[in-house]
């Protein structure tokens, strides 16, 4: 039997989990499942990378020990995954593998002395002892050369990585380095004889215009002393591994490769690595670089997938506030529905966009109007019309005048060639991980059948004796085609199309059937309907939006109070609080929002500022045009729904009552500071 192996990256075990660790993980389960129908063996992989310098930062935040840090975050992931059934229980992965496992331990080792023993294709050792000094980026486990990083604008300011904007870490010490600059020749090599090792076309052409412009070599381990979270260096403990190093060798490490604890190595590997695409340079280059030193055989491929941004197209932010919280994705979607709209609303390969108003519409005109409807419509006509039996789909030959009549085909064959078109034009779309085009040909099926049925109008012909046949025809048509897809869709959305499939009255699992064996007429007449249930209910935009603007709002309301502190200031920190008059310019509410105002306010400076405030519930934008008022002016600015806000504007707070804004009896010039 063949054989898949599928990982997602294993997750940085310093964050709890989010909506790109759910992304990349429903991709790895749809490709489990969909090979699986189609006769392989799988294996699927997830998990977490638990090792470096920012775990250990993160759990002295968190006064933790690092293990009991990451223990805590595998065991939330976990957690998560179980709720959107991805998790073993629910036939999803495999193996959630942590970096922290003792045979982890033993493999990376194993595959660090063969590196070490190694030359290089240019005949030098792989792995030597040297001297590094440059900048890291903890969060990206990183090191960053000048292009990579924002330079500082003041003299004593750290330079911010590109990805995180965070400082980076000045790092001067002894290290153990892996050769990469001898590797380019060796790469370009793979890539060339290999076009299909990085997918999409885009990114094997950027990866390939990186090496080309020269490699260098990789910093792979940090002092013991300054790093001591980490997996020991191979006979040389003063040193542990840099974070790549041993994170990407889990892959192999899990099946097998260089412990005794674990097996498959020998009938799982090579995989097929699926990647956001800021983590490609490490799974194109450092990982195949690596087992070449090692002389282990490459990865099937790498597929690297976008990021999912905002309906604006702006990348997912806490600061910003346009983050997809996935409790509130559990609360209102099922997981077939979240399933459905990552698979088809986004390219996967490409950045795509979105936001639980798009899911919300994406569910209903798909799922709710179009693959729900046709089961219940389809369905509930068996129920009322034929008893609940499916009826015979044959009309003798004398009958075909009253088909015509009704505007149905007098026999099957033109829907039965639509539909093995759709779905070997499915089956090529899956195999290139073209999801979204392959959903695309599924969904012309429906439509075809659900116009058949409105051209029929079954309501009519039960009312004509003469069209029997012609009814059950239609009928029957209609639960053939929701047979096939069923199995057809079954890797996509495994839970609706399980119920639905028994539905039709039939046992057995589709996880095992094969869509390219399908035949038309296998579904038997006289097949007895099972319970009949909404599979997709339409979704109450209106009412969901209002419950999600509400929740979202008092999230934001306690984290508010949480920052008000009650405490004593001295005077020396009091006269840090610089206090100006400032006079509103304009004012208009903040689109989406019932509690923002937004200002722009005269502080007496070249510009006027922008500002916003919790006021609209209070003021309306035209009462405050005019108003002088008291400004903190030297606060930081921050973002609030996606706009800066250059200040705050000062209130009383009244228990029970509105706020008061603080103004003026006199008039003051703006910009004059309150002392």
């Amino acid at each position: 039997m063949n054989t898949f192996y599928v990982t997602t990256p294993i997750y940085y075990a310093n964050s709890l989990p989010h909506l790109g660790h759910l992304y990349t993980t429903i991709i790895a389960d749809v490709l489990k499942r969909y090979k699986k129908q189609r006769g392989f063996e799988t294996y699927f992989l997830t998990g977490t990378d638990e090792h470096g310098i920012n775990i250990q930062r993160a759990a002295e935040r968190n006064n933790r020990a690092p293990k009991e840090h990451v223990d805590y975050v595998a065991g939330e992931l976990e957690k998560m995954f179980g709720e959107f059934g991805l998790d073993a229980a629910n036939g999803g992965y495999d193996i959630f593998m942590r970096t922290s496992s003792g045979f982890h331990y033993e493999g990376v080792q194993e595959l660090w002395r063969r590196a070490a023993k190694a030359k290089t294709p240019k005949g030098n050792d792989a792995i030597y002892k040297g001297f590094y000094s440059g900048w890291f980026c903890a969060a990206c486990a990183s090191f960053k050369t000048e292009d990579e990083y924002i330079k500082p604008e003041k003299e004593n300011d750290l330079p911010r990585c590109l990805v995180h904007e965070t400082p980076l870490d000045r790092i001067e010490e002894e290290s153990y380095f892996f050769r990469l600059s001898d590797y380019d020749e060796a790469l370009l090599s793979l890539y060339e004889s290999r076009p299909g090792f990085i997918r999409p076309e885009a990114r094997r052409n950027e990866v390939i215009s990186f090496v080309k412009s020269g490699l260098q070599d990789l910093s792979v381990s940090r002092l013991k002393t300054s790093v001591s979270w980490g997996i020991p260096v191979p006979d040389d403990e003063t040193h542990t591994m840099y974070v790549w190093f041993d994170a990407l060798s889990n892959y192999i490490t899990a099946i097998g490769f260089g412990n005794s604890e674990k097996t498959g190595f020998e009938k799982w590997w090579p995989a097929l690595h699926l990647v956001g695409k800021d983590i490609l340079r490490h799974h194109a280059i450092y990982w195949p670089a690596f087992l070449l030193a090692a002389d282990v055989e490459l990865p099937a491929g790498v597929f690297s997938h976008g990021l999912l941004v905002d309906s604006q197209g702006r990348k997912m932010s806490k600061t910003i506030g346009n983050t997809i919280e996935l409790p509130i994705l559990r609360k209102y979607f099922t997981n077939d529905m979240l399933r459905y709209f990552v698979l088809r609303e986004v390219v996967f390969g490409q950045d795509g966009k979105i936001g639980y108003e798009t899911v919300i519409d994406r569910s209903n005109s798909d799922l709710a109007s179009g693959l729900g409807n046709l089961s219940s419509r389809t369905l509930t006509m068996i129920q009322k019309y034929r008893d609940g039996v499916i009826p015979s789909g044959d009309i003798a030959e004398e009958n075909f005048i009253h088909a015509k009549r009704a505007n149905v085909e007098s026999d099957s064959q033109g829907l039965v060639s639509a539909l093995e078109l759709a779905r070997n034009q499915f089956l090529s779309s899956f195999d290139e991980l073209a999801f979204s085009r392959g959903l695309e040909n599924a969904w012309s099926i429906i439509a075809r059948v659900d116009k058949m049925i409105s051209d029929a109008k079954p309501w009519e012909l039960i009312k004509d004796e003469n069209q029997k046949e012609t009814l059950n025809a239609v009928l029957y048509r209609s639960c053939e085609t929701l047979r096939w897809l069923c199995v057809l869709l079954y890797p996509a959305m495994p839970e609706a199309t399980q119920k639905i499939y028994s539905q039709l009255g039939l046992s057995g699992d589709i996880s095992v059937i094969d869509p390219a064996a399908l035949k038309w007429g296998d579904l038997k007449e006289g097949t007895k309907l099972g319970e009949i249930q909404a599979v997709f209910p339409r979704l109450d935009k209106k009412k969901i939006m209002s419950e999600i603007e509400e929740g979202i709002n008092k999230s934001a309301e306690v984290e508010e109070e949480k920052e008000e502190e009650k405490t004593f200031v001295s005077v020396d920190d009091f006269i840090k609080v610089e206090l100006r008059v400032g006079e509103v310019l304009t004012a208009e509410r903040l689109p989406k929002s019932d509690k923002l105002l937004i200002f722009t306010i005269d502080l007496g400076e070249a510009k006027p500022r922008q500002i916003l405030a919790g006021l609209a519930e209070y003021y309306s934008p035209e009462d405050m045009v005019g108003k002088k008022v008291v400004v903190v002016s030297n606060l930081a600015p921050r973002k609030l729904r996606g706009y800066e806000s250059q200040g705050m504007i000062c209130a009383a707070s009244i228990e029970g009552g509105k706020p008061v804004i603080a103004t003026f009896t006199e008039d003051v010039p703006n910009g004059a500071r309150l002392k």
